[in-house]
């Protein structure tokens, strides 16, 4: 029987395959975080976000910026997923004279900025959730950052002025798989009481199951959106989400998989896929 939950859960499949497949194609690519954040992408881009792919420059879609741009091919393959870009462009990542790149590139369909120099993505959707205020639109705007990105100190500056300029339209959203190039976030640069940080900025704190896309929904429509304090959501996730193989590994921070890993992979999300397929029917 099929059902919201299962219809999300099958988006994000299909969609972790065609990424595997974007990477392996590409010959590069931040599977890792790619994979943790994949969940996270599909639900706003499916569910969550006002965003219509043939008014791209309606001045009253919602905005979305990746702030952590090395996760770029999670979002182009969830973008294709919605018919923003065509799949014939994404084939074309890694190769000569292809419009994109390794991180995102606000030329490109969708995009609202380039992005990839980490930190900076949060103070560019205060910005926009500004702006939105100051133009009278109802637009909202979503920050999606890693959680190694939590060491750059720009982030904290931008922090305070959300809390400060009272942005009730801005949601930032942290990618919280523990695991960052050089290895555990806590042994690099320990982050924890995040919660008890971001509150005592002045933000409203909730937490969720980053694997787990009905939850994801839940928590992000549960949000006041025309409150007086800007939103945090921190999502709890596994780097490499969904490959077996990958999943806690620091090392598939980047990485392509070989041609034997590529085929455990797509068996591993195929049989998913099929499974989920078969209980919707």
């Amino acid at each position: 029987m099929d059902s919201p939950s299962l219809s999300l859960k099958l988006a994000a499949e299909r969609n972790r395959l065609r990424l595997m497949e974007i990477i392996r194609n590409a010959g590069a690519g931040h599977t890792g975080g790619d994979l943790s954040c994949l969940n996270m992408l599909t639900v706003l881009y499916e569910k969550y976000l006002r965003i219509d792919k043939d008014h791209l420059d309606d001045p009253d879609r919602d905005r979305f910026i990746l702030s952590k741009g090395h996760c770029a091919e999670a979002l182009y393959a969830v973008l294709e997923s919605r018919g923003i870009l065509a799949k014939e462009t994404v084939d074309s990542l890694g190769q000569y004279g292809s419009p994109l790149a390794g991180h995102p590139l606000h030329e490109i369909p969708g995009i609202e900025v380039n992005s990839g120099a980490l930190g900076h993505g949060l103070s560019i959707g205060i910005g926009m959730a500004l702006a939105a205020r100051m133009d009278a639109r109802s637009y909202r705007t979503v920050v999606l950052m890693g959680d190694g990105e939590q060491a750059e100190g720009s982030i904290y500056e931008a922090a305070m002025a959300a809390a400060h300029y009272r942005l009730g339209n801005l949601i930032a959203v942290i990618d919280r798989n523990m695991l960052q190039i050089s290895g555990c976030t806590e042994d690099v640069m320990a982050l924890e009481d995040m919660r008890g940080r971001w509150t005592a900025f002045g933000w409203e704190v909730v937490e969720t199951d980053g694997n787990d896309p009905a939850a994801i929904l839940a928590t992000l429509e549960a949000l006041d959106t025309a409150a007086r304090h800007p939103h945090l959501v921190i999502s709890h996730t596994t780097k490499g989400y969904g490959v077996s193989f990958m999943e806690g590994v620091a090392k598939w921070h980047h990485g392509v998989p070989d041609e034997a890993q590529y085929a455990q992979a797509r068996e591993e999300i195929t049989r998913r896929i099929k499974a989920l397929e078969e209980e919707i029917r």
